[in-house]
């Protein structure tokens, strides 16, 4: 409690004060006997508050103003109209003539017991200040209503016709003569003697709210436009027009309150002889003034300022001093009271601000002392309190400790935090924090964009200046924001911690620590890759996997880490893949042949050096994903697989060979010679000048061939290899590789490819004399044969070639065979041969005849068709016009004939199109 208002006795009257109203410096009293007093009550800047409002002058006096008793007065000061309820009639007066001269009278409301005004003050957007003046007034069961048309001075009744958008009718019905009215916005409140009360509406509806209580008497007292206080026994009950509970908590008084006063945020009540004063919200009682003897009536003149009246007295209660009471309720931590009564203050905008912001401030630490977290951070998200300010709340969290400014004061005495308090307080501090980084995140976004967009500017230098220091604060503040929501995490939920980390502004140094602290090894793995301390990561992770009860046991994570390095940290990729590699090849392997971005984009190159000096049984499977999986093409990686082939090979036929290698062999060979079938992209050249000279015939006879040298591949099969088979299906690929590149007229044709079956012919039938290693393209770097091969594997066989020149017949030229074969071969031998051969000739003499015909009967029909077309003429004489322009054609002018027959102007031709 404390001292909100203090009591003065103003005047002692020798009349029965019967009603009263006051505005401004004025008060005015109404008499049982019909005496009306108009006192002036300006306060003297020369008096001193003890004297203020004793001696108040009467300003006017008319002691025969009514034969009966002024029953309700009131006042419209913007009109200087004064109304009067006396002898069951509403009078209105004018306030500005020396003797309140009677304007009118609403001769309509004679039998009135009662009357309510509503007046409502606009100000419009250019500055003007409009007031419009309701009048409701209770004659027996009826309700009138009138509004004051300030043109004709006169309150007239309601028309929905003279009312725009209003659909008010002049009178409405209520159930019983009500005792007491208030006029709330639009609607109407009603109190009934001893039964209850009720809302009501211009169109006449009702609803009926609550009974009275044991008092028969009704208390309606009108908080604004759209609230009310409504008197049940002991109990002021808050609610809206829509017949709502605003608060469930009335204002419960000592007793019975005989009138009541609202004097913002102050309620007033007169029990007994006493005045108490209580605030709405937390209806907490805050004073009681005694000694106002016999006191019944009550009004408000204006803010700070009540009057109570007996039958015979008037007290001034005037409010205390704003600041003095400020004081005393934050002393008594009465914070929302304390920002009202700031609020109604008549200080400045910009004191009201600070002063405003000092009391939440404390408000909120107030909530934090008292462990109501959440609304304490609620409170510092509104103010903007700088989050340092909030961190240092909680000690532990802050690495540094630092002096409290004035506003901090508090902190001080903050509360000890353990267990549950502890982590609800973290995990309001965490929303709290989480909330300020997106504003701070999106607000720096939303600058950056704008000053992206900003056109030329006269100082570009300092616009670049003060937004490089605003990106600077921001990144400050992001660091403590992000390393202290790490800590939170890690108290309160650590799933959140790796999350946070992907996307973070953690201080390096006090988040490594932390993490280190709690032994949060995967995540600090993430803190040291977005940070781009990628070694420290990686000598982590080789460090961790050789823990045994480590989340990071083995070289999985540090293969995940090195595949996403990219190609700029090739050096580190290749410096950490060492131990992956022998610790598991098959696994370590991945680091360089995954389906991922970064993996395909390293210098393979590079890999494949470093897979030759280091890992070399790893450099086959390394090149067939290149070459097979990636489809590389260049020579350099083809060139090496087929030379690690070989080698794989060669090391299989030496003595000192393992089983497993001899077994192997055969796989081996047929992936070696698979590759050099279907591979379009080694060097041939290359590739068989390092080939043995002793071993891997078929594969030199393939490579061979793709150098065009087919005799020598086909002398390997027939004279090295003793495969008469492996000779016909090499000439058959050879030939129909031929066929391929003959119809693709954009490929090279390959050289002697046709001749290849009469070359078979020719070494089945007359295998060369000399049989030396030259024949067989077994020759060394200096081009002399390197190994001559003594003896002869292959005899001549006619039978053979015979059968071949009938299979393929249509394949080979007729006379190069008949070259080849002996002169003592029966023709009756070969007599099937030369009749597919007569018949492919005639076959392909009668194709050239025939296409030779179709294309002269084209030529025929184009000359056709240009005779056409120059026999078709155009007559153009000075009366031709434009289809598109509308104009005649000149001499000089250039036209266009379009097929259909128009003839345009050659400019006009774009526009017809």
């Amino acid at each position: 409690m404390h001292e909100a208002y203090e009591a003065t006795l103003m005047l002692k009257l020798g009349v029965q004060i019967e009603s009263m109203t006051a505005y401004d410096d004025y008060l005015l009293i109404g008499t049982r006997e019909g005496h009306l007093l108009m006192y002036n009550v300006a306060t003297n800047p020369s008096d001193s508050k003890a004297n203020e409002n004793k001696n108040p002058s009467l300003y006017r006096y008319s002691k025969n103003f009514s034969k009966k008793r002024i029953v309700q007065i009131a006042v419209v000061p913007e009109y200087n109209l004064l109304l009067l309820l006396t002898d069951n009639i509403v009078c209105i007066h004018d306030l500005n003539s020396t003797n309140l001269n009677q304007i009118s009278q609403l001769q309509k409301t004679r039998g009135a017991t009662l009357f309510a005004l509503d007046i409502q003050r606009h100000e419009s957007m250019t500055g003007g200040k409009n007031t419009v003046v309701r009048l409701c007034v209770a004659v027996k069961r009826k309700l009138q209503l009138y509004y004051w048309k300030e043109k004709k001075k006169a309150f007239e009744e309601f028309f929905s016709e003279e009312i725009a958008g209003s659909d008010m009718s002049r009178e409405l019905t209520v159930q019983d003569i009500p005792r007491e009215l208030a006029w709330c916005g639009e609607t109407l409140v009603l109190g009934f003697r001893g039964f209850s009360y009720t809302l009501m509406d211009f169109q006449g509806k009702s609803k009926e709210l609550f009974p009275t209580g044991k008092s028969p008497e009704p208390n309606i007292t009108k908080i604004s436009d759209n609230s009310f206080v409504l008197g049940k026994d002991s109990q002021s009950v808050i609610m809206d027009t829509s017949g709502e509970l605003i608060q469930h908590n009335p204002v419960k008084w000592s007793d019975l309150p005989g009138s009541i006063a609202w004097d913002d945020p102050y309620l007033l009540g007169i029990v007994r002889d006493t005045l108490e004063i209580y605030t709405l919200e937390s209806c907490t009682h805050i004073q009681t003034l005694p000694d106002l003897n016999k006191a019944r009536l009550i009004c408000r003149c204006k803010q700070g300022k009540v009057y109570v009246a007996s039958m015979s007295q008037v007290w001034c209660i005037s409010a205390t001093d704003f600041a003095q009471q400020i004081r005393i309720l934050l002393e008594q931590s009465q914070f929302q009271l304390a920002l009202k009564l700031t609020n109604l203050s008549d200080l400045s905008d910009e004191e009201k601000t600070k002063k405003t912001c000092k009391i939440q401030t404390l408000y909120a630490h107030h909530l934090f002392r008292n462990k109501k977290f959440r609304e304490a951070m609620e409170q510092f998200l509104k103010l903007g309190t700088d989050p340092y300010e909030v961190i240092r709340l909680f000690p532990d969290l802050v690495s540094q400790p630092s002096n409290a400014n004035e506003l901090n004061e508090p902190e001080l005495n903050l509360p000890k935090l353990q267990d549950r308090e502890l982590e609800s307080g973290l995990l309001a501090l965490i929303d709290y924090l989480t909330e300020v980084r997106y504003k701070l995140i999106n607000d720096s976004q939303v600058k950056e964009k704008n000053l992206n967009q900003k056109s030329k500017v006269k100082n570009v230098a300092q616009s670049d200046q003060l937004k490089n220091m605003t990106a600077v604060a921001v990144e400050q503040l992001l660091k403590i924001i992000d390393t202290t929501l790490l800590k939170c995490y890690l108290q309160t939920n650590d799933a959140l911690v790796a999350p946070l980390l992907r996307l973070n502004h953690c201080h390096l140094a006090e988040a490594e620590k932390t993490l280190l602290q709690h032994q949060k090894y995967p995540e600090l793995i993430i803190l040291y890759q977005t940070k781009g301390q990628h070694k420290k990561a990686l000598e982590l992770l080789e460090k961790q996997s050789k823990e045994i009860d480590s989340s990071l046991k083995g070289p999985e994570r540090t293969i995940q880490y090195l595949q996403h390095l990219g190609k700029d940290h090739m050096d580190l990729i290749l410096k950490f893949a060492g131990w992956v590699l022998d610790q598991d090849p098959g696994e370590g392997l991945r680091i360089f042949m995954e389906d991922v971005q970064e993996v395909e984009q390293l210098p393979r190159p590079k890999v494949l050096d470093y897979l030759l000096r280091c890992h070399q049984d790893l450099v086959i499977t390394y090149l067939e994903h290149v070459v097979y999986v990636w489809e590389d093409n260049n020579p350099l990686f083809h060139n090496i697989l087929v030379h690690q082939y070989k080698e794989k090979c060669l090391a299989a036929m030496t003595p000192s060979a393992t089983p497993a290698e001899r077994e192997n062999i055969q796989h081996i060979r047929q992936k070696l010679q698979k590759f050099l079938e279907k591979s379009q992209h080694y060097t041939p050249e290359t590739v068989l000048r390092d080939f043995p000279f002793d071993c891997l015939y078929e594969e030199r006879a393939i490579v061979l061939g793709r150098l065009g040298r087919h005799q020598q591949a086909v002398s390997i099969y027939i004279n090295l290899l003793n495969d008469v088979s492996k000779a016909i299906q090499y000439c058959k690929n050879v030939y129909e590789r031929h066929e391929r590149l003959k119809e693709d007229k954009k490929q090279q044709k390959e050289d002697g490819a046709e001749e290849v079956y009469v070359t078979l012919i020719r070494q089945l039938l007359r295998p060369d004399e000399r049989d030396s290693s030259e024949l067989l393209g077994l020759v060394d770097a200096s081009g002399q044969p390197a190994q001559p091969y003594q003896g002869r594997t292959a005899q001549p066989d006619l039978e053979t070639a015979l059968e071949l020149l009938e299979e393929h017949a249509a394949k080979i030229e007729p006379m190069k065979a008949l070259q080849v074969l002996p002169d003592t071969v029966p023709i009756g031998r070969i007599r099937h041969f030369l009749e597919a051969s007569l018949q492919n000739n005639i076959n392909e003499r009668r194709r050239m005849q025939v296409l030779k015909g179709l294309l002269y009967a084209e030529h025929l029909q184009v000359q056709e068709q240009r005779m056409h077309y120059e026999s078709q003429s155009v007559l153009m004489t000075e009366f031709n016009v434009c289809p598109v322009c509308k104009k005649r054609f000149g001499n000089q002018s250039a036209f266009a004939r379009y097929p259909n027959g128009d003839i345009v102007h050659f400019s006009c031709q774009i526009r017809k199109m």
